[in-house]
């Protein structure tokens, strides 16, 4: 049976710095404000091997950036050490050491255009550039540079579902479907009853 367009899901990760900064409560309070309903959340420390099949980039992908790198350091002047896809496997490498010191929390979010709403209010991948009223652009200041002169991973707090199928795919490799509930709402009565029946006296 196909869902309806308010079954649409998206997979959410509030990342360690969300929980260490105690951010968990504001970010959620973004997510729930716009009539998302929250449908899991379990919180755990995750795994390197789970982490490179979430980011799920191949070594056609892992080549490509590496060479970017290599390019990258031949202009800067300094050594190159190792072959280009190892410097693009560097990427994935850094981003699994940083969800993996601590606790994060996993969600699933459900609603009328739940990948694309959960998107706009996470704002762009770099915190720094990211659009004020966004989460990334209101509760962090990290940047690609920063990043990068420390050499380890962009801190901004919240992963989301690009797409419908990728959110599918990130909620199958981290939870369970019996971990996720199945309820009803008072306000999806009001945003997706087209009859609002049994809102009045």
């Amino acid at each position: 049976m196909s869902k309806k367009p308010h079954q649409e899901r998206t997979f959410v990760i509030l990342k360690p710095d969300t929980v260490q900064r105690s951010l968990m409560g504001e970010v959620i309070k973004r997510f729930e404000q716009t009539g998302l309903k929250c449908t899991t959340m379990k919180m755990f420390v995750a795994d390197e091997e789970r982490l490179f099949k979430h980011y799920n980039k191949d070594d056609a992908w892992f080549l490509s950036k590496g060479e970017g790198i290599v390019k990258s350091l031949e202009e800067q002047g300094r050594p190159i050490e190792k072959e280009a896809i190892e410097y693009g496997k560097d990427i994935i490498r850094a981003n699994a050491k940083y969800m993996s010191v601590a606790p994060v929390i996993a969600m699933v979010w459900e609603g009328n255009q739940a990948v694309a709403v959960i998107k706009k209010l996470v704002g762009s991948t770099e915190p720094a550039t990211s659009d004020v009223g966004t989460i990334r652009g209101d509760y962090t200041v990290d940047s690609y540079g920063h990043a990068a002169y420390e050499d380890r991973g962009v801190r901004n707090l919240v992963h989301c579902s690009d797409m419908v199928e990728e959110a599918e795919r990130e909620i199958a490799l981290w939870l369970t479907e019996p971990e996720i509930m199945s309820y009803t709402t008072a306000q999806e009565a009001i945003m997706y009853d087209v009859n609002l029946d049994g809102t009045a006296d």
